[in-house]
Formats: structure tokens, sequence, C-alpha cells
């Protein structure tokens, strides 16, 4: 089963949030939507699960069109984590999951199972009798990750799934997200976490303006866009860094209180030259998807 989207546009007044915005979701796949603030990304997740109603263009789930009164169908397939804690605070943490299995007609013994299993698998067993507010931001973020899987959906949604969590909560959610992936499961995810979607991705997608910009895996993006290493140069002015960049036929930019320079594949020369700059410091790094990021956002689309 695929999710496929093809030619999505939605504007709000007169800001086109999404504009012939098109993709494949394969199974057991994790794709990230990766761009600025602005880009499209929720949006596309709205449209997706029926919170937006796009402009134009089509999505299917397998054999239902989600838009042509077929998407009550397709989202006995699908669960969503979306940005907001959107628990029930009068609820306890096992509650809101029994409360939630009801809407998919999980009832009796089979829902205390599929929630106890949940709670397990989130590592919230412990958890089961608390009232909500008594939670951490991260065991919230997993409670809710447990509501979208109680009805075992073939597709997830995760919309920046890990924002403000700690270092150890957002470990705690990649080890949910690998094992969904490795039981089958599709997912959807944006993030800001530009080393959250390296680790998790098997292909991004790079959004700006609501376009898609580029896609691939995160390998292939880094190597496309800035290539397999970069330099942080620090206590030199721009002028400096422009001019050795120009030279080169560079990309740089300002990085922090430095510079960031992309290196060609024979750097000899090039570092040979940067030195004789008197930087205070030159750090040479592997590139990532981050420095990718930073160079999306200071291009513009034509």
């Amino acid at each position: 089963m695929q999710l496929i989207a093809k030619n999505l546009h939605k504007k709000f007044k007169d800001f086109k949030a999404v504009d012939s915005f098109s993709f494949e979701l394969n199974a057991g796949e994790v794709l990230g939507l990766l761009g600025p603030n602005g880009a499209g990304k929720t949006t596309i997740i709205g449209m997706l699960y029926g919170a937006v109603i796009p402009d134009a263009g089509e999505i299917t789930l397998g054999e239902f069109n989600l838009l042509s009164g077929q998407a009550s169908k397709a989202k006995q397939f699908m669960g969503v984590v979306t940005q907001e804690n959107n628990l029930d605070p009068d609820l306890t943490v096992y509650q809101n999951l029994i409360v939630f299995s009801r809407f998919y007609g999980i009832t009796g013994k089979k829902a205390e199972e599929r929630v106890n299993y949940l709670l397990k698998l989130t590592n919230l067993i412990h958890k089961k009798d608390s009232n909500v507010e008594e939670l951490s931001g991260g065991m919230k973020r997993k409670l809710i990750l447990a509501r979208s899987l109680v009805a075992s959906p073939k597709f997830i949604f995760l919309d920046e799934p890990t924002t403000g969590l700690d270092p150890d909560a957002r470990q705690d959610l990649w080890k949910l997200v690998n094992h969904l992936r490795n039981e089958g499961v599709s997912i959807l995810l944006t993030t800001h976490y530009m080393d959250e979607a390296e680790r998790l991705c098997d292909r991004i997608i790079l959004l700006q303006n609501g376009k898609t910009i580029d896609a691939g895996s995160p390998s292939e993006m880094i190597l496309k866009k800035i290539g397999k290493t970069v330099i942080e140069i620090y206590g030199v002015s721009q002028d400096q860094v422009q001019g050795v960049a120009e030279k080169y036929n560079l990309w740089w930019r300002e990085f922090a209180d430095g510079f960031l320079i992309a290196l060609p594949d024979q750097i000899n020369t090039l570092l040979e030259e940067l030195k004789l700059l008197n930087a205070t410091n030159i750090k040479e790094r592997d590139a990532n998807l981050e420095d990718v990021f930073l160079k999306l956002t200071g291009e513009k689309l034509n």
C-alpha cells in the first residue's frame, strides 16, 4: 500500500502555503519533510489526514481516494501525532487510550490488551494510573504517539514530534520510530532537527515556499547540495572569506560568529590559503543536513 499525493495546492487568503506538491510514501519507509518555518510542512500533514482541504490535487491511500468521499475508510490505516498536546486532562493515561479506542470500535478485553501493549511499548506502563498533567513533556509526546497507534495503523504522520524535548526524551521517541519502521509502518516526519532527520529518514524532501526544491536520501542530499566536507572559520572578515570562496567558486555563508565554507575534493591549496588569513580557529568537519538546511534558506527559487 502506498500513500500518494499529486499536485497539491493550498492558499490561505493571499498566502500560497502549498504549491504543486507531490510525493509517494512507501511501506516501511520514513520520509522527512524539511524546510524553514512557513515552508508548508504542517499544511501538507493536515491535508493528508483531513484537517485541511486542498484547493486542488489528489491524495490516494492504496485503493482509497481521500478527496472523493473515501477519507473515513482510509483513516482506519492512519495515525497522527500533531504538534499540540491535545490529551484529555481529566482522564488518566490509561483512560485516554481506552476512550480513544472506542472511536475505532475497539472495546472490552481487546481494548485493554491493546492499551497495555502500547503503554509497555512506549515505556509508560508505570504511569498507567497517573493524571496527564503529572506527565513530563516527553511522556506526553509518547502518550500521543501511543494514542495514534491504537488502531494498528499502516501510516503515521509525525508533525515535529520531539520539539521542546530533552535529549533523552528525543532518543526514546527515535527508538519508537525505528521500531515502527521495522514493523513495516510508513512514517511521514516533519522536524526542525537536522540530526533527527539524518538519523531517521530513508528519504527527505526539501521544501521552500510550499514547493519541493530537492529530494533524496540524507546522504545524497548532503553530497548534492554541499559535498563531503566543510570548514568553519573564525576570526576573519567577510571580505576575506568571500574573496577565497569566489576564487575557488565555493558556497559560503555566515555561521554563528564565523563563516562556513563548502570544500571541494582537492582541498590542500585552499586550506593553505585559508591559514594565511590568520584565523583564530579553523575547523574541518563532515558536512551534514544542517549545512544543507542553511544553504536552502539562503537560496532563491527560480
